[in-house]
């Protein structure tokens, strides 16, 4: 893809999925936007066994954005990054097609493995802002990654994880995440947890309650006799 058709298609993505943008001059300015253009030229080095090169040009681009993507990772089109800051792609991640991730999201390794040692995530996955995926699975298409997550182990497709360690809270999503950008209206089991619990002591307590109540007429009859 020629300089003049990527900056086409990297404005297209970040005015669908960013509302700030306003005008097609400020996409050069995007972290994302520059990042992936020098993502791109290292990842041509690595693959022709480049290595020093290709991270020569990828840790000059960590220093300008603060996004660290290694050039051995294997990224599809339609990737965005919003603002960017502290966002870590390991060697062996691959990403597909329409993947949007927030700030502060790492795809990282264990420490324990080799080989593939990073996530996969498929097409039209949102990974909302902080959110640690670590280890070699799969997220799958369609799927969601609260904000904060810690995320170990394979998501299916059109799924929403929240949680630390990450757990399915939402199966069968309605709507594609780059449809609505939302990172903050998910499920929150915990939330729930507490309300059937209040639920259940106001309940347990009106019957303790009622049967004082009880106890204290029946004990009132028998005064009276």
């Amino acid at each position: 893809m020629g300089f003049i058709a990527h900056i086409k298609e990297e404005f297209a993505v970040i005015q669908e999925r960013d509302p700030a943008i306003k005008s097609p001059w400020e996409v050069l300015l995007y972290p994302s936007f520059r990042v992936m253009l020098k993502y791109r030229r290292a990842h041509k080095q690595y693959l022709k066994g480049h290595y020093f090169r290709a991270r020569w040009i990828s840790q000059r681009a960590t220093r300008k954005t603060g996004i660290e993507i290694h050039p051995g990772a294997t990224i599809g089109k339609g990737l965005f990054i919003d603002h960017g800051a502290g966002v870590v792609i390991g060697e062996t991640a691959i990403i597909g097609d329409n993947v949007t991730l927030y700030q502060g999201v790492t795809l990282g390794g264990t420490g324990k493995e080799t080989g593939k040692r990073h996530p996969t995530i498929e097409d039209n996955v949102m990974v909302s802002a902080g959110a640690k995926l670590l280890g070699s699975f799969t997220v799958g298409e369609n799927s969601k990654i609260g904000a904060g997550s810690v995320v170990l182990e394979e998501v299916p497709p059109n799924c929403t994880v929240v949680g630390v360690p990450g757990r399915v809270v939402k199966r069968e999503n309605i709507k594609v995440p780059r449809e609505t950008m939302d990172q903050v209206h998910l499920p929150d089991p915990m939330l729930d947890d507490i309300k059937v619990l209040q639920r259940e002591n106001t309940e347990l307590t009106n019957r303790v309650l009622e049967l004082e109540r009880r106890l204290r007429t029946i004990a009132d009859r028998e005064i009276e006799k």
